[in-house]
């Protein structure tokens, strides 16, 4: 599979004293095939010149195997959840310079896709927010972004879900897409995984996988606990991003296809929501905000 610059960026490259930066996704591609993750070989790099030939790993994604076999989807699942422990223990330190250890799910990023959701799918769907609920809501953004940055960080591959693993023979999975990979919080990717936008579980099909997570980390009853409250509050976080994410790529990129994933997106922040409202003031809030939103109240 031959691809360009365009391809495995980003953005733009940008070229210092004539030298083209090595490629993100060659940094991180070698970074992860070092610490037994497996990815795609790279057969031919051309990168100097804007191009790489890529292992054509087919059509097979994880998405499209599920829907096919109905049936593997638990025994597919725990290994995508066992990789990814596997390879958040081999990435617990990172080289030196390493491209991933230089950018991060920080505060300013968290917030920015916070309000991601509040410009697209909300405001850009015509759900305005009043003067008093835009100022609630710029307050528990505020909050839920800082209240994520303060974690311990590592590695995050930024979006490991159905889409962009592949499976090979029925069992086993190769990594895509990881090209912006950053430090950020231990569940993201799972979040990514187990709150597919594409994808729909039941909650005891989440939690027994969380629970997998966690023995794999070897984690006790209140580390897991913790686990479990991360994984509701980043999931707030990110789902609403989703979401406004859909929105934008229609009316920016002309794509509706990502449109009929909004509400299913929404349900998943609303279930999370629920569950951290009994003891959460801010999500408590949250909820009731958004829902009076898209009511049009």
């Amino acid at each position: 599979l031959s691809i360009s610059s365009d391809r495995v960026e980003s953005g733009e490259i940008d070229k210092t004293d004539g030298h083209r930066p090595r490629w993100p996704f060659l940094e991180v591609h070698e970074l992860l095939d070092g610490h037994g993750v497996a990815v795609p070989a790279i057969l031919a790099d051309g990168s100097e010149q804007g191009w790489l030939i890529v292992e054509d790993l087919g059509d097979d994604t994880l998405a499209n195997f599920v829907a096919r076999e109905p049936g593997q989807r638990e025994a597919i699942y725990r290994t995508a959840v066992g990789d990814l422990a596997r390879a958040q223990l081999a990435l617990t330190a990172l080289p030196e310079g390493s491209v991933v250890g230089k950018r991060a799910f920080d505060e300013d990023l968290l917030l920015w896709e916070i309000q991601h959701f509040r410009e697209w799918a909300l405001e850009a769907r015509g759900y305005p927010l009043g003067e008093a609920d835009r100022a609630t809501f710029d307050g528990i953004a505020q909050r839920l972004a800082a209240r994520i940055a303060s974690w311990p960080r590592g590695f995050v591959h930024r979006d490991y879900q159905s889409r962009n693993l592949m499976v090979i023979d029925g069992e086993r999975l190769v990594w895509i897409d990881f090209q912006d990979a950053l430090l950020g919080p231990r569940v993201y990717d799972l979040v990514a995984l187990l709150n597919d936008s594409y994808q729909s579980f039941d909650r005891a099909f989440v939690e027994a996988r969380l629970d997998e997570f966690a023995a794999a980390l070897g984690h006790g009853p209140d580390e897991r606990a913790a686990l479990g409250r991360e994984f509701d509050l980043v999931t707030v976080q990110r789902k609403l991003k989703d979401a406004g994410r859909f929105v934008f790529i229609d009316r920016v990129r002309n794509d509706p296809s990502f449109l009929r994933f909004v509400e299913p997106t929404l349900e998943k922040v609303r279930g999370s929501l629920a569950r951290l409202a009994s003891d959460d003031e801010d999500m408590r809030s949250l909820l009731a905000l958004i829902d009076r939103a898209l009511a049009g109240r």
